[in-house]
């Protein structure tokens, strides 16, 4: 049986996050940049932090593993039809996370201070808003 696009919109439309849709990519895209920027508490200083941070303790694999991660962010703000101008700009904010994240104990201090998807998820945010303000949450409650 041959898959076709009709079928990928009535399996996505059962499954609430997968969609094509506006709000899908939202909250993909805010849960990634979650998991990516404040996952995590460091206890004592109550420091939020996430895999980005954590990931790039691990030499290479670290860097190019949270790297990819922010640019599948990238490619969720092209799906919503951004301006090639926004996509570049969040393009040089993960090229440069990763490029002096990948540097040794520099890096690491500079991935718990510049958050390139929290950036990131700012301009998509803009643009929902702006472009789909159906789409726009309160504290995760749907403001519709």
């Amino acid at each position: 049986m041959r898959v076709t696009p009709d079928h990928l919109d009535q399996l996505a439309a059962r499954l609430p996050s997968l969609g094509r849709d506006p709000a899908s990519i939202r909250q993909r895209v805010e849960t990634m940049e979650h998991l990516l920027e404040r996952a995590f508490t460091i206890p004592g200083i109550n420091r939020k932090v996430g895999l980005d941070a954590l990931l790039g303790l691990v030499p290479v694999v670290g860097d190019i593993a949270t790297a990819a991660m922010g640019a599948w962010i990238v490619w969720e703000a092209r799906n919503l039809g951004m301006s090639k101008l926004k996509l570049l700009r969040m393009m040089g904010n993960v090229g440069f996370d990763t490029a002096i994240g990948a540097v040794p104990l520099v890096g690491d201090l500079f991935d718990f201070a510049f958050r390139s998807n929290s950036r990131n998820l700012a301009i998509i945010r803009r643009h929902l808003d702006k472009h789909h303000p159906a789409t726009g949450t309160m504290e995760g409650v749907r403001t519709d």
